[in-house]
């Protein structure tokens, strides 16, 4: 048997094939066990999130408010929240970086909580990242809602070309909902790009036709989790990209595509936003 000694085989002279994995790889796989058993540990939403209102795929929103298990492989794994919990970091740097330029951005309550809202009966709920009250001369008026990401610098490429609407249409869609339950006119996007910490900061006017859009999915979701259906595919085919990609692409296409039932118009109601 020939013995590949080449430095990057991996082989190390007198080890046995079936040895344990390389000291790295083993941390890792503690850390990553931990961090899924922390996050299976805690307690699951019992409630639509805003930031997920925005997915196009109404179907996999139902999946996911149902709390209907993943394909076999495709649940969330340590790397994921690794990435997640950095995204923490990013957003704390952010917003100190804004508070040194002199923006008045708050980002709890008086009460020590997140800046947020409730409505239908706290079965959708979203918390902002914070609100600009005011700050230097910039064309904006204040206060703005303010939203923050961390992305991949191919992604937060994509997001500057072509703006937050276009290249992040979940996040546009976060951003409308909150605007819209928290009685604000306009929000700052702000992108940090994780590999070379570029800015791009973009200002979202509210848009009600959106935002009642949104409210009225949202709606449709919950009335469908309810009566156990699941609402119509996005898609004809399983080959689309957004289907690829999906968590629930198997399951989907395993079931028969529903019917197309009209839903009643969300009202559009204000509820009080949580201060």
């Amino acid at each position: 048997m020939l013995v590949d000694l080449n430095h990057r085989s991996g082989f190390v002279y007198g080890r046995a094939a079936d040895a344990l994995p390389p000291l790295g790889a083993r941390i890792n796989m503690l850390l990553d066990g931990a961090l899924v058993a922390e996050r299976e540990g805690q307690r699951p939403r019992d409630y639509l999130g805003a930031s997920r209102i925005g997915e196009p795929c109404a179907r996999r929103l139902v999946y996911e408010v149902t709390h209907t298990p993943p394909d076999p492989g495709k649940e969330f794994e340590g790397r994921s929240l690794r990435i997640f919990a950095a995204g923490h970091v990013f957003e704390d740097l952010a917003i100190r970086w804004l508070r040194l330029a002199g923006f008045d951005l708050r980002t709890q309550t008086r009460e020590g909580g997140q800046f947020g809202f409730e409505t239908a009966g706290g079965r959708i709920r979203g918390h902002v990242d914070g609100v600009i009250v005011a700050g230097p001369e910039v064309g904006l008026g204040w206060p703005v809602l303010w939203e923050h990401k961390a992305l991949k610098a191919s992604s937060w490429s994509d997001t500057a070309k072509k703006g937050v609407r276009l290249s992040k249409p979940v996040y546009f869609g976060q951003m409308q909902i909150y605007m819209a339950y928290m009685g604000l006119g306009s929000a700052l996007f702000t992108a940090l790009n994780k590999d070379s910490c570029e800015l791009y900061h973009e200002h979202v006017p509210f848009d009600p036709a959106t935002a009642q859009e949104l409210s009225d999915k949202a709606v449709a979701v919950l009335r469908a989790a309810d009566a156990g259906e699941v609402l119509p595919r996005i898609a004809t085919s399983p080959d689309f990209y957004l289907c690829r990609f999906c968590p629930f692409s198997t399951r989907c296409w395993g079931e028969p595509r529903p019917g197309n039932a009209p839903v009643e118009r969300f009202s559009g109601e204000r509820p009080e936003a949580t201060a």
